[in-house]
């Protein structure tokens, strides 16, 4: 059975260079920070990197300390479950049953017959794709 939640990410622009995520992810990794999904592409000149910490707040102290310019919080959703041909496209055709576009996805094979999702839909329809999905 698939689970899925809301959670807060949290973009953080910084310089398109090696080692910026390592040095990134450390500064989380030596404060304790857990995350749930963390995601790194380039825009424009720069790169984005969105963390999605299971304790926001333990997050932002460590960011804060580091002195990351991290933008305001939005809310994505995370997707665990079991490993199955058609688990991505079943969420999708859901979620477009209802009329609701799928800004962006990430989904991979976690192992062990199990896979995860982590997805973005336009802030007014967060709520909407919340009680389509049983949450909330």
């Amino acid at each position: 059975m698939d689970s899925v939640r809301t959670a807060q990410y949290f973009k953080v622009p910084v310089p398109d260079k090696p080692g910026e995520g390592a040095r990134m992810l450390g500064v989380l990794r030596d404060a304790g920070v857990n995350l749930l999904a963390f995601s790194g592409f380039p825009r424009s000149r720069r790169a984005q990197l969105d963390f999605v910490p299971d304790d926001p707040a333990a997050f932002l102290q460590a960011a804060k300390q580091a002195k990351w310019k991290v933008q305001k919080s939005k809310i994505c959703f995370v997707v665990n479950g079991d490993d199955r041909t058609g688990a991505v496209a079943d969420l999708m055709s859901t979620l477009a049953a209802s009329r609701i576009n799928v800004t962006a996805i990430d989904a991979v094979c976690a192992g062990q017959d199990r896979y995860g999702a982590l997805f973005w839909v336009k802030p007014h329809d967060v709520k909407k794709a919340a009680k389509v999905l049983g949450i909330g």
